[in-house]
């Protein structure tokens, strides 16, 4: 099965393949599977045409994917234009939501990088090449 240009898993049930959709989380997929009248058990493969095409129905009046996906970075975008706090940290990518940085926030600032300390042994090896230079 596919919905706005995303595979759905066949193998999966229904109420959980959905969820693959950007947009689609597992409480939305409750009340999509009621409104197409679906059984969320039944496995992806399992579905009829016709109720493939009813769950697609009720899928267009959500905002998913695409659609979903600009109007995010449009949020963002607007953010950054008119200088707000919220705009400037994803500029810098930090965490915008008062998380703390000094211990975590490794996912949004990447791998740490130490800067101005560094071990005996390496101030060593470079004292002793800095010394062969010299002597050259």
């Amino acid at each position: 099965m596919r919905i706005s240009g995303i595979n759905i898993p066949d193998e999966k049930k229904v109420n959980i393949a959905l969820s693959y959709l950007y947009g689609v989380g597992r409480r939305n997929v409750v009340g999509i599977l009621k409104e197409a009248k679906v059984d969320g058990e039944k496995r992806a493969k399992e579905l009829s045409e016709d109720e493939q095409k009813r769950i697609q129905h009720a899928l267009e009046k959500h905002k998913i994917e695409g659609d979903l996906r600009a109007e995010v970075l449009g949020n963002i975008k607007r953010l950054k234009e008119i200088n707000s706090y919220r705009g400037t940290r994803h500029s810098k990518n930090l965490p915008a939501r008062g998380q703390r940085t000094r211990s975590n926030a490794r996912t949004k600032r990447g791998k740490r990088v130490t800067i101005g300390a560094i071990k005996k042994e390496v101030a060593v090896k470079m004292e002793g090449a800095a010394t062969a230079k010299v002597a050259e």
